[in-house]
């Protein structure tokens, strides 16, 4: 095992990509080993110890265990789930970007991220066609300055704080100089995963231009919320920054109304994050076994709404391509 240290740079680079290494480290059986090296093959583990740190050893049935561990069956073919469930290549004008939805476009910033979920929707996305050199740029500044409709840009991935805080003052200083944009959305899971992540210059870069910052995190139990990250979130939340939460609704991970509002409430209580969606799964290949029916989804979220006050209820929805927005799912 790597040693741990304060540099979110180090954390990444220390990520744990070998299964038998994970396996090792989490005291579980070895006769895991080939299912999770044939899947890793396919779709690569990536996994930092700070996360790892927050499993139980020798549990297999570890929620957040759940989201990282390749098996056999991301092998299966499964009629509806595809290498691009939303249809992101008809949508997608310019290398790196993404525009789907009046009002907003999407930057692909980079193709890498802290953690590889076995869930992730850009499993089989052509990272290599769409990154952002000089000349991408620069096609993207225009292609935004030329629509005065787009008030938004969010920053995707991959993981967009993947990206060194230099990189992404530049960029978000290249964007601060188009006037009919207001606001810059993060999508990010590397605060969760790595909570050192969250550095001064990084607070910097966000609250340097008049852009309007949002940090959309991404966690799906409890378990992923602790004191650690409420610490990290804090002083970008004392800076302005609008942090919320989004997660995906994962079967035998956090498919019960319990864990649910043990998460709503750790989030806002712990963190002062509010949850903003609840995702059912992207029908993406290999993912199939995380899938739980919208009629449950619906149900499941319908009892919650009764547990928890409306701000603490995020909103059921799915991404169906071609709609001009997320749909929302209604309630019984």
């Amino acid at each position: 095992m790597q040693p741990l240290t304060d540099s979110w740079q180090q954390h990444l680079s220390h990520a744990i990509s070998d299964p038998s290494e994970l396996l090792q480290t989490l005291a579980l059986p070895d006769n895991l080993l080939p299912a999770a090296q044939r899947a890793a093959a396919q779709f690569a583990l990536r996994v930092p110890h700070p996360f790892v740190a927050k499993m139980k050893k020798g549990d297999l049935n570890d929620p957040l265990l759940k989201q990282v561990l390749p098996l056999d069956s991301e092998l299966d073919q499964v009629p509806g789930f595809t290498t691009d469930p939303l249809a992101e290549m008809q949508s997608n004008p310019h290398d790196g970007l993404i525009h789907k939805y009046r009002g907003r476009v999407l930057l692909i910033t980079t193709g890498a991220c802290a953690i590889n979920c076995r869930y992730c929707f850009r499993r089989h996305f052509p990272y290599q066609e769409n990154r952002l050199g000089p000349q991408q740029w620069q096609a993207i500044l225009d292609y935004i300055a030329a629509d005065d409709s787009i008030s938004e840009v969010l920053f995707s991935g991959g993981d967009p704080l993947a990206t060194p805080d230099r990189r992404l003052k530049t960029m978000l200083e290249g964007l601060a100089a188009i006037p009919h944009l207001r606001r810059v959305r993060f999508h990010t899971r590397l605060p969760v995963v790595i909570p050192q992540r969250v550095t001064d210059s990084l607070i910097a870069a966000l609250t340097q231009t008049r852009l309007r910052a949002v940090i959309v995190l991404h966690a799906n139990h409890p378990n992923e919320i602790d004191s650690q990250l409420a610490d990290a979130l804090r002083p970008l939340q004392q800076a302005g920054v609008q942090v919320l939460n989004q997660a995906v609704l994962l079967r035998d991970i956090n498919d019960d109304v319990a864990t649910l509002k043990a998460l709503s409430e750790k989030l806002f209580d712990l963190a002062g994050v509010l949850p903003y969606y609840l995702f059912v799964l992207d029908p993406v290949a290999g993912s199939a076994h995380f899938d739980i029916s919208d009629t449950e989804a619906q149900t499941l979220v319908s009892a919650l709404q009764q547990e928890l006050p409306g701000y603490l209820l995020p909103r059921l929805a799915r991404e169906i391509p071609g709609k001009p927005s997320k749909t929302l799912l209604t309630l019984d």
